[in-house]
């Protein structure tokens, strides 16, 4: 077979994750030729140089015409990278440097303070005074990180963005009243205790929205690697921060004025870094922002937003609090407490999940049964929001539109009947609905809508068991 094989003509080819293959080829000597990596493998340019060093020759990671920027490379990003890691990842990491960096030289201006006001040079302060005000900051930070895990810890998947938006900004706040407690030594302790109250809380929900946001970027189970990688990212970042700290600290340590003007561009540089990270993320799954963004506009336009779309509507300033007008897996005896009202709340739910409708609070509470899964949690969801879009303005499909006349003209119709005909009307429109969603790249299979452990059993309703 070999005999048949000209030279110059390619035999075999590798390549480098997603980059471009490089070729070999016969010798007249009977060795292979090797193109080497080099131009061809950063895309420039077309063929590339061949080696003739035979076995293993060029041999080594891709791009060995750049070994600095290559290992480089390879110290600071994912494996694989970019097929390893989500789209959006590059534009987040670049964001999320520049706001590291910025918060690098805040947090230096801020410790100078702190430690200016503890009585760092000056001899007539007490250590044993100075020790205690440090035990008492750390001790309110230790309690309050053990209270804000209880209270929001479950709830920051959901809104991961705007909670890691929402921790950066009160970690300026933090470093704000560091700096500002020297200028009031009375009131030191309890505005340091207060600062460090607000960093363990940033500290809570920035380590747990990072933890989120990286299962989000990670496409190859490398979960690990790209947290790795991002650490190291930041710890460079912030070396660099402590270098030019190093010489920022003594042109403004005697004039405070100078620090603080020097906080406040640093501060706003920071917020406006980190509102772009944020804003360059594309979470390919539904929490109840999205969700409402994308049935809204399927309601009115009869199309489905793909997640890009979806994503840059969505708002990052407000939305990380619970929503007050749905509520998914709610107990059971909330909502009912005679026999009467447990059958009308199951009579026309075909569905493995009770739903209530307040209309006057325009209040949805939906008990989940055992069975449910994120596709009948996805539906529970939708038809909350399809009632609560019918005390709303706006364009509807013409099942909805009766609906909603019904609902506004009086006297108004009970809420379970109004919630028996919904069923009805999701039967055809959400199967539609859930395809579109699959159809533009979200993932149904999971979700980030907030659901309470609470789960029910009960008779099936007469049209259940038709079915």
């Amino acid at each position: 077979m070999a005999g048949h094989t000209s030279l110059g003509d390619s035999l075999c080819s590798e390549q480098f994750g997603s980059q471009a293959a490089r070729g070999c080829c016969a010798a007249a000597d009977g060795s292979l030729q090797w193109e080497t990596w080099g131009w061809r493998w950063w895309g420039f340019c077309g063929a590339g140089a061949v080696n003739h060093e035979g076995r293993d020759g060029g041999g080594g990671a891709p791009g060995t015409a750049f070994p600095p920027l290559s290992r480089l490379l390879a110290v600071f990003l994912p494996q694989g990278f970019p097929d390893s890691v989500s789209p959006d990842y590059l534009p987040y990491q670049l964001w999320d440097s520049v706001q590291a960096f910025a918060s690098s030289l805040s947090g230096s201006l801020a410790t100078h303070a702190v430690l200016l006001g503890i009585g760092v040079g000056n001899a007539k302060a007490s250590v044993s005074a100075a020790t205690a005000t440090w035990i008492v900051k750390d001790s309110t930070g230790m309690l309050g990180r053990i209270i804000f895990a209880w209270w929001k810890g479950s709830k920051l998947d959901c809104n991961a963005k705007q909670w890691r938006l929402f921790a950066d900004i009160l970690n300026d706040v933090a470093m704000f009243l560091e700096i500002m407690a020297p200028i009031y030594p009375l009131s030191f302790t309890v505005t340091i205790c207060i600062s460090n109250l607000a960093k363990c809380i940033v500290s809570v929900a920035g380590g747990a929205t990072r933890a989120a946001l990286t299962m989000h970027q990670a496409r190859r189970n490398n979960m690990a690697d790209v947290s790795a990688k991002d650490s190291s990212q930041e710890t460079l970042v912030n070396l660099a921060g402590f270098l030019v700290s190093l010489l920022m600290l003594p042109l403004v340590s005697d004039c405070p004025s100078f620090s603080l003007g020097c906080f406040f561009l640093l501060t706003a540089l920071h917020i406006y870094a980190n509102y772009r990270a944020v804003h360059s993320l594309v979470i390919e799954t539904l929490n109840e922002i999205r969700l409402s963004l994308v049935l809204k506009h399927f309601l009115q336009r009869g199309e489905v937003l793909d997640p890009t779309s979806a994503n840059q509507m969505e708002p990052l300033w407000t939305g990380f609090w619970p929503s007050q007008s749905l509520s998914l897996g709610v107990p059971l005896h909330r909502l009912i407490s005679s026999v009467f009202e447990l059958q009308q709340l199951v009579e026309g739910h075909r569905e493995p999940y009770l739903l209530h409708w307040d209309q006057s609070q325009n209040q949805v509470q939906v008990v989940l049964s055992q069975m449910a899964g994120p596709e009948t949690i996805l539906r529970a969801a939708t038809h909350g929001l399809v009632l609560g879009a019918l005390q709303e303005d706006g364009p509807l499909p013409k099942e909805l539109e009766e609906l909603r006349n019904q609902v506004w003209a009086g006297p108004k119709k009970e809420s379970w009947v109004i919630v028996r005909e919904t069923h009805q009307v999701l039967d055809k429109l959400f199967p539609k609905f859930l395809k579109g969603l699959q159809d533009v790249g979200w993932k149904t299979e999971k979700h980030q809508l907030e659901v309470d452990e609470w789960r029910a059993t009960w008779l099936l309703s007469p049209e259940k068991k038709v079915l």
